[in-house]
């Protein structure tokens, strides 16, 4: 991990998190420059370098002012803006009250250089509105906290999500916002952004480990900043869908990267997080998306669940067919 490379402010935040390979080589590159995002490079070269010209970079301007040393080890590239927090009640079961949008690239974020953990390999891009005359976030923030993993394994707090090396996980967290209303819920809004030529293919995949994810709720939020399984809040995900074109204020890192021409001719998707309370967690990463499989403890219990009636019916049969012939055995034979 390694804050703002080669720039000595902290005005903005731009960090950059680097997985190596024996043959490749991740790079994920965090900022705050505009609307939070994260843009993704996977390469061939484990001896890749990001570079960034930061007169460029926060210039007007500002494509061409990130890259990839050399150019022609890249092999994919996408990005990840997170554009806009809604907040609603529900008044009726079929009708929403939205209250005026919350636009993350209106927000002022702390520091990542005071969060940032090199040997967790933590960091956490905590913000509130510039403005915010309702006072909501006068005891309270927008979290996103990202962490990194060097091997596969699953993540310690809830909801255990699994994670390959290379791999990152995002938590979005809300915390202490004094709710507009009676029940209000929270919608995250996020697009990924691909450059001109690439195709995005959609796919929905359900877990079916019922140990570290419940099958009880498709989606889950935790409320509480040390989550147990008591305090997992119900909610829903929106649908995924393609649509042309970029959302608008597309963050200078992205143009700076993938050029003028992605305001054009990218693919955006926009999936939406519905909680009460959102303390949401994601995981990005390059390649095939973990698979879950029954742990050890749920195919134990299915195998003791299964087996027991099972081998009580067998001995009861068993026990049957002895007493059976027992008792035939004390006649004698009749010619």
């Amino acid at each position: 991990m390694e804050y703002n490379p080669g720039w000595n402010s902290s005005s903005v935040n731009l960090l950059h998190v680097r997985a190596v390979g024996p043959e490749d080589s991740l790079h994920y590159v965090w900022s705050s420059i505009g609307a939070p995002s994260v843009l993704l490079v996977a390469t061939r070269s484990p001896n890749s370098a990001l570079r960034v010209n930061w007169t460029q970079l926060l210039s007007p301007s500002p494509a061409g002012a990130i890259w990839i040393d050399p150019p022609d080890s890249v092999v994919y590239s996408t990005a990840v803006v997170f554009t806009k927090l809604f907040e609603f009640s529900e008044a009726k079961p079929s009708e929403e009250l939205f209250y005026p949008t919350y636009d993350l690239s209106e927000f002022s974020w702390d520091s990542l250089n005071h969060t940032l953990n090199h040997t967790a390999l933590t960091a956490e891009l905590r913000g509130v509105p510039a403005t915010d005359p309702g006072g909501a976030f006068a005891n309270g923030s927008l979290a996103f906290q990202v962490t990194a993993y060097e091997s596969s394994g699953r993540a310690v707090p809830l909801p255990r999500l699994q994670h390959t090396a290379g791999s990152s996980q995002l938590q979005f967290i809300v915390a202490g916002v004094a709710p507009r209303g009676s029940g209000s819920r929270f919608r995250l809004e996020l697009a990924t952004l691909e450059p001109p030529g690439a195709t995005r293919h959609l796919r929905a995949r359900s877990s079916i480990d019922d140990e570290c994810t419940p099958s009880v709720c498709p989606a889950a939020a935790y409320g509480s900043p040390s989550p147990r399984r008591e305090d997992g809040i119900a909610c829903r995900a929106g649908g995924l869908h393609v649509a042309s074109g970029t959302p608008p204020g597309t963050p200078p890192v992205l143009r700076a990267f993938f050029g003028d021409s992605l305001a054009t001719s990218c693919t955006a998707t926009h999936p939406v997080l519905i909680c009460a309370t959102p303390r949401r967690s994601v995981l990005l990463g390059f390649g095939e998306p973990p698979r879950d499989t029954f742990s050890p403890l749920v195919i134990s219990i299915t195998a003791v669940a299964l087996g027991t009636p099972l081998a009580m019916l067998l001995l009861g049969s068993c026990l049957l067919l002895l007493a059976q012939r027992r008792r035939y055995s004390e006649y004698e034979p009749i010619n």
